[in-house]
């Protein structure tokens, strides 16, 4: 009796951590799913609203525009523009290092993803064996004929914690890998876009302000957008 008493604490404390595992992999799923989105990385009224103002060569405006802006895009034009009084070699270089650096910042959350794919079955492997150790040591205690029916509750309740945790791994290991080889295109289109508006600022600081300022017949080529899916 006392077995099953401590098979059933035990299967009661192992699932309680695996549901607190499971309220925090459910936020960082959430937290993710709103973070990673192009729309987000990438605002197209902010794409639109810095090439207006780079094209009127209002280029503190733009720096101004994108260094109060927190998305994936303006932290890299930021960086770049930083440099760009040093020619667009550099400011290309540089706003490549930016895409690194957010980009490792936000792999740091997908990784914990992983961690709690790896850690929910082992969480749940601990709770069986120490339930299946109960059970036998109830089975080898001399003199005492045990319950068949007891024992088979037992082990499975053990059983059941190793059903949560390998449930809790299935959508860790799905959304890591989802949301891992989202963060790569919106890092390479991130990357690409920024080019572009640090090419076309660049060469519009290099033009005389008369031909650029109220002349209809002056346009500036598009800004390469990534295509959404």
């Amino acid at each position: 009796m006392r077995g099953l008493v401590a098979q059933r604490l035990l299967a009661l404390f192992f699932g309680g951590v695996l549901l607190l595992v499971s309220i925090g992999l459910v936020a960082l799923i959430v937290l993710l799913s709103m973070d990673l989105r192009m729309q987000v990385a990438m605002p197209p009224a902010f794409v639109d609203e810095f090439t207006e103002t780079v094209n009127k060569r209002k280029f503190r405006e733009a720096f101004d525009l994108a260094r109060n802006d927190s998305s994936y895009l303006a932290r890299v034009l930021t960086a770049g523009m930083g440099r760009l009084q040093y020619g667009i070699e550099d400011a290309r270089e540089t706003a490549y290092h930016a895409v690194d650096s957010v980009r490792a910042s936000k792999e740091q959350l997908i990784t914990y993803l992983a961690t709690i794919g790896s850690l929910g079955p082992m969480i749940g492997l601990v709770g069986t064996v120490y339930g299946m150790i109960l059970s036998f040591m109830v089975l080898a205690q001399p003199g005492k004929t045990p319950n068949p029916q007891d024992l088979a509750n037992g082990i499975s309740h053990a059983l059941v914690i190793t059903l949560l945790g390998v449930s809790l791994a299935v959508p860790a290991i799905f959304c890591h890998a989802l949301f891992k080889n989202r963060l790569t295109r919106i890092s390479m289109d991130t990357a690409n876009v920024a080019d572009d508006l640090l090419t076309q600022m660049y060469h519009n600081s290099k033009k005389p302000a008369s031909s650029t300022v109220g002349d209809p017949r002056v346009t500036t080529a598009p800004v390469a957008k990534p295509v959404e899916g």
